[in-house]
């Protein structure tokens, strides 16, 4: 009896004195299982060169979502389910673009008419902002606008680019008959994307060519007037498309939910392995290394793929809408996006943050882990991902600030987003990165920043300059 009474003292003085791992040595636990055995830059490899582009509701993009489902489970995931929506898609079909009797290499952007066979003479509209169509409000009726993605250099500072659909819109809303976009970057890359500000087929065609053919028309029409030929089709018609979600029950708090994503589509121009190959499966290799470090989260923790995302954030839109719709909403406490994230030096937060020396901390921490990571803070917001369904909603969100290779962006959205660009090290450091960051919101005591009312909403977005274009996009919801 004593024998048996000594043996039990034993394990409750040796249970006792066991102290808890601290999160800086989970973190290094963390980090030691990611260099051992991260898959994020092979499974890319491999979904890349067996699988290609990733263009919503092509027979590409079912692949993928089926074998990003297929890695949840073979990583032992039991929570994982397809989430389906249904929607009008865009694809590219045939192109022919002549400018000033010359034929010129062009790329349809998305969601431009089925067919078109337009002539019109073109009209320089510069950056494509709101005050280049007001100063030329008659002269772009019923011609072709034509303008930079981006703002042309030597443009007057402090001016504020908008997105190549909302420049779109402005273009129709100023009765344009047609839209020519020349891009930024050197070299004759072509930039494709959407120019929908809803996802919807635009009444317009859109096109985009290379940064030297823009310039050099637009010099020409210092002297002359030039006309465009625009002939295309385009495909459109209702598809299904599936975020792909797999899901880890909260300990402690599972009715608070932490959803982690990125956007597992692409265009189909290329394969997509920088937009958002780097994003979607740095995410899927974290949940791969949640698992297999054995972590536990007091939150409820969903790992997204989300589809649709190019084609007018279609997949997050769908997940906020059925939570709206049932009410588990208010459950959604954070929303961490992780879009073209590679090699992050920062966190970026976006909402109503409560606690900034949580973001401090935890820096402070990763830092310790490697000094790659330099503890970068800022606080905002951005739209045109997955995050701005949710934080619409007044959900805090966040993402993570990027350090990658400056020459990888002049492919954004190109005919040249391939695997050759992916840096091993960079999306590596993405996945330890961001699963330490994700483990410390997921078991945070207290989150530091909390839902906004719509009210606070309302005012963030303002305080944030996101108005206008939300505006434009049809998506500001207040009535002023």
């Amino acid at each position: 009896m004593n024998r048996i009474l000594l043996f039990l003292l034993s394990i409750v003085f040796l249970t006792a004195c066991t102290k808890p791992e601290s999160r800086l040595e989970t973190f290094k636990r963390i980090n030691e299982e990611v260099l051992v055995n991260s898959r994020a830059y092979t499974m890319l490899q491999e979904e890349t060169s067996t699988i290609g582009h990733r263009l919503t509701g092509s027979e590409n993009g079912k692949k993928a979502e089926e074998y990003t489902y297929n890695k949840f489970k073979e990583f032992g995931f039991e929570d994982v389910q397809y989430q389906e929506f249904e929607v009008e898609a865009w694809s590219r079909g045939t192109i022919d673009v002549s400018i000033g009797g010359q034929p010129v290499k062009a790329v349809a952007l998305g969601h431009a008419p089925i067919q078109t066979d337009m002539t019109g003479e073109l009209v320089d509209l510069g950056n494509g902002l709101e005050e280049d169509f007001v100063a030329k409000a008659e002269a772009v009726k019923g011609k072709i606008a034509i303008f930079c993605v981006g703002i042309i250099e030597g443009s007057k500072p402090g001016l504020k680019n908008l997105h190549r659909s909302e420049k779109t819109a402005l273009a129709i809303k100023h009765g344009a008959s047609g839209v020519i976009i020349f891009n930024q970057v050197d070299g004759g890359v072509l930039l494709t994307g959407t120019a929908s500000v809803t996802g919807a087929l635009i009444p317009i065609p859109a096109v985009c060519i290379g940064k030297e053919h823009g310039m050099a028309i637009r010099e020409r029409m210092k002297k002359d007037k030039v006309s465009a030929s625009i002939k295309m089709t385009n495909n459109s018609g209702m598809i299904r498309a599936r975020n792909v979600v797999a899901t880890i029950k909260g300990t402690e708090m599972p009715d608070e939910k932490i959803v982690i994503g990125g956007h597992l589509d692409s265009w189909d121009l290329s394969t997509g392995a920088i937009d958002n190959g780097i994003g979607s499966f740095a995410v899927l290799d974290m949940a791969r290394s949640f698992m297999a470090s054995k972590l536990k989260s007091k939150r409820t923790v969903q790992f997204v793929m989300f589809m649709g995302e190019e084609q007018g954030l279609l997949g997050s839109r769908h997940m906020v809408n059925e939570a709206i719709k049932d009410g588990s909403i208010e459950s959604i406490r954070y929303m961490l996006n992780f879009d073209m994230t590679g090699n992050p030096v920062g966190i970026a937060a976006a909402g109503k943050v409560t606690d900034t020396t949580f973001f401090k901390a935890l820096g402070s921490e990763l830092a310790q882990i490697d000094t790659v990571y330099k503890n970068r803070f800022s606080q905002g917001g951005g739209l045109h991902s997955d995050n701005q369904p949710f934080m619409l909603e007044g959900v805090p969100t966040l993402g993570m600030h990027s350090n990658l290779d400056r020459s990888i962006y002049r492919c954004y959205h190109a005919d040249c987003d391939s695997f050759d660009l992916v840096n091993d090290q960079h999306i590596l450091n993405t996945v330890r990165f961001g699963t330490m960051v994700l483990y410390a919101v997921a078991n945070a005591d207290n989150l530091p920043a909390i839902k906004m009312n719509s009210e606070e909403t309302r005012q963030f977005l303002i305080d944030n300059g996101l108005k206008e274009p939300l505006v434009i996009a049809g998506d500001w919801k207040w009535k002023d």
